[in-house]
């Protein structure tokens, strides 16, 4: 896989999909929190790796406690998020690369999909509904 082909990967969404197709009624799993969560914390976490990048301990611990405190105080709380703003300190150059951009695409984009996935999904069967509130 060439370096942008790796800058894509985001190993959190492997929990976010936890989250849309397995615990679908949660307030973490709702389009909002799963959105927002992912953009913020991506966010944060490229500026925190901008901030302090060489010092990669305190760029991820502020990265992620940062990341944290914002997504409560914007009530868009996703756990997943807080390794989003983690893969921005230590995911490497092909993230690194990226910078801001990061936080739009693979992130944003990334998110999007996996919502217009689980709604098509989860809606499909009579007994499920998702996602239980939109904002």
């Amino acid at each position: 896989m060439d370096e942008f082909g790796q800058g894509l990967l985001i190993g959190s969404f492997g929990a976010t999909a936890v989250l849309v197709y397995g615990a679908i009624r949660s307030p973490l799993a709702q389009p909002r929190n799963v959105l927002g969560g992912h953009v913020i914390s991506a966010l944060i976490g490229v500026f925190s790796y901008q901030l302090v990048g060489d010092i990669v301990w305190l760029a991820a611990a502020l990265a992620v406690s940062t990341a944290i405190a914002v997504m409560h105080m914007t009530k868009t709380l996703h756990p997943p998020g807080g390794a989003t703003a983690l893969i921005a300190v230590i995911g490497g150059e092909p993230v690194h690369k990226l910078s801001y951009f990061y936080a739009f695409v693979p992130v944003g984009l990334g998110a999007i999909i996996l919502i217009i996935v689980a709604v098509f999904l989860n809606n499909f069967a009579k007994n499920r509904r998702y996602p239980e509130f939109w904002f």
